[in-house]
């Protein structure tokens, strides 16, 4: 269970983070720093990059302590 939200969260950032790109179009098409952020925070497909991250961040954090030891 815990590989598949994994590879979830993957997908969920890859996909939000290649949306966050392609609308930098947006600041040559004339939209100030703050217009894009508010564009971005406010289109679903941009905002699984978040979730998508705090999902993989969770999941490291909650990673098996069996750390090898010398």
């Amino acid at each position: 269970m815990k590989y598949l939200l994994f590879i979830i969260g993957i997908i969920l950032s890859t996909i939000g983070l290649s949306y966050i790109i392609i609308y930098l179009n947006l600041l040559i098409m004339g939209f100030n720093f703050l217009d894009y952020l508010k564009y971005i925070f406010t289109k679903f497909e941009c905002i699984s990059f978040f979730i998508g991250y705090i999902l993989l961040i969770i999941l490291i954090k909650k990673g098996d302590k069996h750390d090898l030891h010398l």
